[in-house]
């Protein structure tokens, strides 16, 4: 049975057959909105892998998107620890609220120009994805260096992950480079070759940073002092 299917199971409906839905942007962990779904909703939801709801003031099945276009395509999904609350992680197509904003959060005040002319906030890059990638490199700290690249990275003192680290950085350059000076019918295989670079650097410098004792929020606290200065 697989984690979709336990949480079809594990639900525990409301009296009205109902549970709310947090519906949160993967991408960036935005809250997009709160409905409701019922067993029906959630059962289209997992078959279409597009978010459905159960509209209460049309008391009917209401796939998200199906006369604004602007649906939900659901990435993951998970169960509160009592069971009667759904958080749904999703990648939008659009604006998900009615008044074309990105959120039902966002607010819009009808006589303020300047908020409705605003520029739309740029698409998030998933960065909260490296807490994964982080939380799985201080695990790998207490494995066995002979099964894990990581723990083995880790063993080997500062040299070892400083030296990859040194390593890789030219890669990136020598990558860079390349998707530099390629025409254009052959950029998207060195954009691909540049991206793998730049994803071996972040992961080394990660492990860099573990074997030192530091935590990336450090990292994170200094960028955000040097953008007020």
């Amino acid at each position: 049975m697989n984690g979709k299917e336990r949480v079809e199971e594990d639900v525990t409906w409301g009296p009205s057959g109902l549970v709310p839905a947090v519906i949160q942007d993967a991408a960036d962990g935005r809250v997009l909105m709160v409905a409701y779904v019922d067993a029906e909703a959630l059962a289209a939801t997992m078959a279409t892998g597009e978010v459905h709801f159960h509209s209460r003031s049309r008391d009917r099945l209401w796939r998200k998107g199906e006369t604004s276009g602007n649906a939900l395509r659901l990435l993951d999904i998970a169960l509160d620890c009592d069971g009667d609350a759904l958080l749904l992680q999703v990648k939008p197509a659009g604006p998900t609220c009615h008044r074309n904003t990105r959120s039902c959060f966002d607010p819009v005040d009808a006589g303020d120009i300047a908020a409705q002319q605003a520029p739309a906030p740029l698409p998030g890059q998933g960065f909260e994805w490296l807490e994964t990638l982080w939380a799985t490199i201080d695990a790998r700290a207490g494995a066995d260096p002979a099964a894990s690249y990581t723990a083995r990275l880790l063993a080997g003192g500062v040299d070892l992950p400083a030296r990859k680290v040194a390593e890789e950085a030219t890669e990136v350059l020598m990558a860079a480079k390349d998707d530099a000076m390629a025409p254009a019918d052959a950029r998207e295989a060195t954009r691909e070759a540049l991206a793998g670079e730049v994803a071996d650097l972040l992961y080394h410098t990660l492990v860099l940073l573990r074997e030192r004792g530091l935590p990336p929020a450090a990292v994170i606290g200094r960028l955000r002092e040097r953008h007020k200065a």
